[in-house]
């Protein structure tokens, strides 16, 4: 029996780096078999690295959020997420929803549906897989911050999970931002 691998520090060691390859490879040869990926749910907020030391107005963020959304096109009539997503080719994202749309917070619902694993027999084929993000774009303070919200979709509770999480998010950081 072999010891467990030594715990990772935050700083980072070798052990530590070649435990997340020894885990990153392990879930990618999973995944290039066939076994599903594991849909765990992520939440990530950048600020966009040309603006992290710029302020930015009111005006400026409107005309930065009309520049991103774009060339996301217009959101499909309400309806079933799965049956949306199965009419786009797979790994092609699509616009679901708007989420929010205030001066100082934009948020949009996006899907993907995931290329099937090619196991060489259409027989075994499994069932399309989804992924749902939210993608939030947020003054605060005079600074852009992006927000993503990332989860699989099985089901219309995953739809209400993204977005009940999305908008908390963002009601959070403009109360925790709020000048005083």
């Amino acid at each position: 029996m072999t010891a467990p691998p030594p715990p990772c520090t935050a700083r980072g060691s070798a052990n530590a780096s070649t435990s997340s390859r020894r885990v990153s490879s392990l879930r990618m040869r999973r995944f290039n078999t066939g076994d599903p990926p594991e849909m765990r749910q992520y939440l990530l907020a950048v600020t966009p690295r040309a603006l992290e030391q710029e302020r930015m107005s009111p005006a400026a963020f409107e005309a930065y959020v009309r520049d991103g959304l774009r060339s996301l096109g217009t959101p499909p009539i309400e309806g079933d997420v799965a049956k949306v997503l199965e009419a786009r080719p797979p790994g092609e994202p699509t616009l679901l929803a708007e989420l929010r749309r205030d001066p100082d917070a934009v948020s949009v619902l996006r899907g993907v549906r995931l290329p099937p694993p090619d196991t060489g027999f259409s027989i075994f084929s499994k069932p399309s897989q989804y992924v749902l993000s939210s993608s939030s774009l947020i003054l605060l303070r005079g600074k852009a911050l992006t927000l993503t919200v990332t989860t699989g979709y099985e089901s219309k509770a995953d739809v209400e999970w993204i977005r009940v999480t999305t908008l908390r998010w963002i009601d959070e950081l403009r109360r925790l931002n709020a000048s005083r």
